[in-house]
């Protein structure tokens, strides 16, 4: 059976062609440009290349400026660490309820922050303006719906411990930490309502809590490994992440347009999206900007993030560190055009960390991740080692296909209405 954009323009499409392109756009903002660290001169170069190429193919290209806040997303570390010390000094000296609350308030930064993605630490770091540019392909008639193709531009600072490590490592180091946290609000929990509300005084009480404060001290190492996570002050090149993802959404409207392919009711459109690496800031800050005229609107957006590693290429169902579920709907559309491209694709989910499609689901937007990236992650993943040599330009040629075939499908055929969850 021919794919939907070769039954509309009954001939092949040139994909090797679009491969040598991204590579090459890929290689020169690397080589001239370098690591683009949220909200910096660099991250801004690296848009305004790709918009002046963008806007051969595209009939209107904008621009839009946000401040981003990026230190924020990570800023917590440093403090979570110093309480968690706090937390284990003061279950030793019986300031046991003392000791539960400031793991508490250890807590709350990480999980607002790192697991749930909230601007909740913005307000106390300096801004920085960071940007958006998003770019239209217009339907041939009424507009009746629109494709959103995102790709994020920055690049993340580097994780130390990923590098020195690798993701297994990492884990090793991360896992325990924040089990230790755990332990020690529960153990100062515990202590507390043993001693000072059931009134249990024995021997073998206080020779369980000293067993109970030894072992608390056993995930000092990698408490003090937790706040050499990340290297503040360098940013990686980003090859892979997401130079790729950018390229392939671009790569998709370029093809359109090289091959006279303009929908009839559709607008195929590009985002590139600033400081993604800093809690996807500017995702969540375009929905804000465009809530309205996205909801006026069918909007469908996949989010490409990372193609290079095909043997975990999928499409995500769930994000948010596994607490957010994308649409069904526009979940089925991507499956089903991998399916046409010869590819059973699986569901995968962000267990650990989020993707920008995140932010459109959160803002009531149709939205699904699509990604070839191992999970564990690999060594190259936000570390010095993301560099062009690392490229798989079989992986690129991959998405491309599939994201052609997805925008294409969609215009054909729209979203499958029998699906609603």
């Amino acid at each position: 059976m021919k794919s939907a954009l070769n039954r509309m323009k009954d001939k092949s499409i040139n994909l090797d062609a679009a491969v040598e392109y991204s590579v090459k756009k890929i290689t020169d903002i690397v080589s001239s440009i370098g690591p683009r660290a949220p909200g910096s001169q660099q991250e801004l170069k690296a848009q305004q290349s790709m918009a002046e190429d963008v806007k051969k193919w595209a009939d209107d290209v904008k621009t839009e400026g946000f401040t981003v806040h990026r230190q924020a997303f990570m800023g917590f570390i440093p403090f979570t660490v110093a309480l968690a010390i706090v937390a284990t000094f003061l279950f030793w000296f019986d300031k046991t309820l003392a000791g539960a609350i400031v793991i508490l308030i250890a807590a709350i930064p990480l999980v607002l922050e790192f697991l749930m993605y909230k601007l909740f630490l913005d307000p106390i770091f300096p801004g920085h303006p960071s940007h958006n540019t998003f770019a239209v392909r217009k339907a041939a008639g009424e507009t009746k719906r629109r494709i959103i193709l995102v790709g994020h531009t920055d690049s993340q600072f580097e994780w130390t411990l990923n590098y020195k490590l690798g993701g297994t490592g990492m884990k090793l180091f991360l896992i325990p930490a924040v089990v230790g946290l755990i332990a020690c609000g529960i153990a100062n929990l515990v202590k507390f309502i043993t001693l000072n509300l059931a009134g249990v005084e024995s021997a073998g009480a206080d020779m369980f809590f000293k067993i109970v404060g030894i072992a608390l001290f056993v995930f000092f190492p990698c408490y003090i490994g937790f706040l050499f996570f990340q290297n503040p002050f360098r940013s990686v090149p980003g090859a892979n992440d997401n130079l790729t993802g950018c390229l392939t959404a671009m790569s998709v409207m370029k093809t359109l347009a090289e091959n006279d392919v303009r929908f009839e009711n559709t607008d195929m459109c590009v985002l590139l999206t600033g400081s993604e690496e800093a809690g996807l800031r500017g995702a969540k800050a375009f929905v804000k900007a465009h809530k309205k005229e996205l909801d006026d609107m069918e909007t469908v957006v996949v989010a490409i993030d990372t193609m290079r590693d095909l043997e975990y290429l999928a499409v995500y169902d769930r994000d948010l560190s596994g607490t957010l579920k994308h649409d069904l709907q526009v979940k089925t559309l991507v499956k089903k055009a991998a399916a046409n491209c010869g590819l059973d694709l699986p569901y995968a989910s962000i267990y650990l960390g989020a993707c920008d499609a995140a932010a459109f689901t959160q803002g009531g937007i149709k939205a699904t991740g699509f990604a070839a990236m191992d999970p564990t992650p690999p060594r190259y993943y936000h570390t010095r080692l993301d560099t062009c040599e690392l490229l798989i330009p079989e992986a690129i040629k991959t998405g491309i296909e599939v994201m052609l075939e997805t925008v294409c499908l969609y215009d054909e055929e729209g979203l499958d209405a029998s699906l609603t969850k």
